[in-house]
């Protein structure tokens, strides 16, 4: 058997948004099912969630995928942190979302997740001038030029990265902030979306190191008249997307405005910076729901409409907001 690297990415306990950790072991290799991946531990104490006395913690390999960057069968395990006794640790939201899933698996659930980010170069964002501001925003978004967008390289790399790994990205497009980016990935059901997000994410952090870069998913990175950063969720039930779905995204529309605060509660730190009402966003204080409304918290598409089917888009989500726990919040919300 030949030898591969397999690395081992988990979520950390990082306060109040987690990060991304990943360390590599060698396995026997090639790996074609999930049980041919070893559990492994960590030391808890150092990442926010074990105290030194008592720090191992188990990495749980819940799905695997080819490594872009080290190629051959060298492969990237996403992990779930759990106890040494098997018991579910408080920084692991996947297995809530396992249960919500099997619960309301007859709804067939797809989620489409526009992840929003800016690439930082030491303390300024990507392509600003020292010491000062580049032009007011209007030209950037799906800009093209040296003037207009900036890492475009890295973005490039990343998309193929995420396509060499077998993850269901659908597209990237620039944004409205000069260096800021967005990747999409789905529709997939919800176990895949938040795993998949967590990998894109993972590769787009190890990808921007190799050009001394490094992107941030902050909601508002840049304080003042600023577009904030976002984690739009696309959002559909099989029978949304069947004839008569319309009635059906309208009451889960409403059902959504019922729990407002819930929501909120889970879809990223900082969020209250991003939703003012103002750069696309409506209050974080306020729930409305509007057809092609950019500035409404659920924006239900055009073609939706026209259709009479489709989807709902729950802007509300930050660009940090943790994939497991807003397919949960939303499968409960809409589906109960």
């Amino acid at each position: 058997m030949a030898k591969i690297k397999a690395e081992y990415i988990w979520i950390d306990g990082h306060v109040p948004t987690s990060k991304l950790r990943s360390k590599t072991k060698i396995i026997d290799g090639p790996v074609t099912t999930l049980d041919q991946i070893p559990e492994w531990s960590f030391d808890g104490s150092s990442t926010n969630q074990a105290e030194g006395h008592d720090s191992d913690r188990s990495l749980i390999p819940v799905s695997y995928y080819p490594d872009p960057i080290r190629g051959g069968d060298h492969i990237l395990v996403m992990t779930a942190v759990n106890y040494p006794d098997g018991k579910t640790h408080e920084t692991n939201k996947r297995d809530h979302l396992v249960e919500v899933s099997k619960k309301f698996a007859g709804e067939e659930a797809w989620f489409g997740i526009e992840q929003e980010y800016t690439f930082f170069q030491g303390l300024k964002p990507l392509g600003w001038p020292d010491g000062g501001y580049p032009a007011p925003q209007g030209p950037f978004y799906c800009g093209v030029g040296a003037d207009e967008v900036y890492g475009r390289d890295i973005v490039e790399d990343h998309m193929e990265a995420c396509l060499v790994a077998g993850l269901g990205i659908s597209g990237v497009n620039a944004e409205v902030m000069p260096g800021q980016w967005e990747f999409q990935i789905g529709p997939l059901g919800p176990m895949e979306s938040g795993d998949q997000l967590w990998i894109a994410r993972w590769l787009l952090y190890r990808i921007a190191e190799e050009y001394g870069v490094n992107a941030s998913i902050h909601p508002k990175p840049v304080k003042g008249d600023w577009n904030g950063a976002g984690a739009h969720t696309n959002f559909s039930t099989k029978s949304m997307r069947e004839a008569g779905g319309y009635e059906i995204i309208e009451a889960a529309c409403k059902k959504l405005g019922e729990k407002h605060d819930e929501h909120i509660a889970v879809y990223g730190a900082h969020n209250e910076e991003r939703l003012t009402g103002l750069h696309e966003t409506c209050s974080i204080h306020e729930f409305r729901y509007g057809v092609s409304d950019r500035g409404a918290s659920i924006r239900i598409p055009l073609q939706t409409v026209k259709d009479g089917k489709g989807y709902l888009e729950d802007r509300r989500p930050s660009a940090n907001m943790d994939p497991y726990e807003v397919c949960a919040i939303l499968l409960e919300t809409v589906c109960s």
